[in-house]
């Protein structure tokens, strides 16, 4: 079968071009060699120069994280994603993490990018993108949202590795101005009663009368 397909192409490309299998084959094949080396020469030029220079770019491997330790919030938001020379960073329930190698969902233009640079732990259990949830704050959150953000949390304990810490700030209250005046309340009650002593003794001490009555 096979040869006498090849016999009826041979008989064709004779009759058709008037060459030889073989001269056809070769003009073929120089035809689409002179093809490829002009279109590599004008038209394709541009396109090979920057294929390689994109893979390149994404190829190039993340430096490694950079540890930061303890710092605030308004200090988290410059890992937001918007310099590219910085690390991608977001935390959770206050632990920092780089997400540097999940760019393209939480970098400039994905999905998740209004969650870097802040600590989005009551968006992630509620999954709200709304911004007065874009905070640390997990209080009034059901027993669903928790074990959601729990989920996260796991998440990304395994998958990205944890450089810092967002730093608390506890409103300082001037505890010695409260505690004095009380101190200072009670040594006064107590000193009162002992002031009143004589006034109460003091009617108590008039043996005069009745010395002079008799007489």
């Amino acid at each position: 079968m096979a040869l006498e397909l090849w016999e009826t192409l041979k008989e064709a490309i004779t009759a058709y071009t008037g060459l030889s299998p073989a001269t056809f084959f070769t003009v073929a094949a120089l035809g689409l060699a002179v093809y490829y080396v002009v279109s590599g020469l004008f038209g394709g030029s541009d396109h090979h120069q920057h294929v390689p220079r994109q893979s390149e770019e994404q190829m190039q491997p993340l430096p490694p994280p950079v540890q930061l330790g303890e710092i605030t919030e308004e200090e988290l938001k410059q890992y937001d994603g918007t310099d590219s020379k910085n690390p991608l960073l977001m935390a959770i329930k206050g632990q920092i993490y780089d997400v540097s190698q999940s760019r393209m969902f939480y970098g400039p233009g994905g999905p998740y990018a209004l969650f870097a640079g802040k600590d989005a732990s009551r968006a992630l259990a509620k999954m709200s993108f709304e911004d007065k949830d874009l905070t640390g704050d997990v209080s009034g959150l059901g027993p669903f949202e928790l074990e959601a953000l729990q989920d996260w949390e796991y998440k990304f304990m395994s998958k990205y590795i944890k450089v810092g810490t967002i730093k608390k700030t506890v409103p300082v209250t001037d505890g010695t101005s409260t505690s004095e005046p009380a101190a200072e309340a009670t040594e006064s009650d107590v000193a009162k009663p002992a002031e009143d002593v004589p006034s109460v003794a003091a009617p108590v001490e008039t043996p005069a009368g009745g010395e002079s009555k008799e007489e």
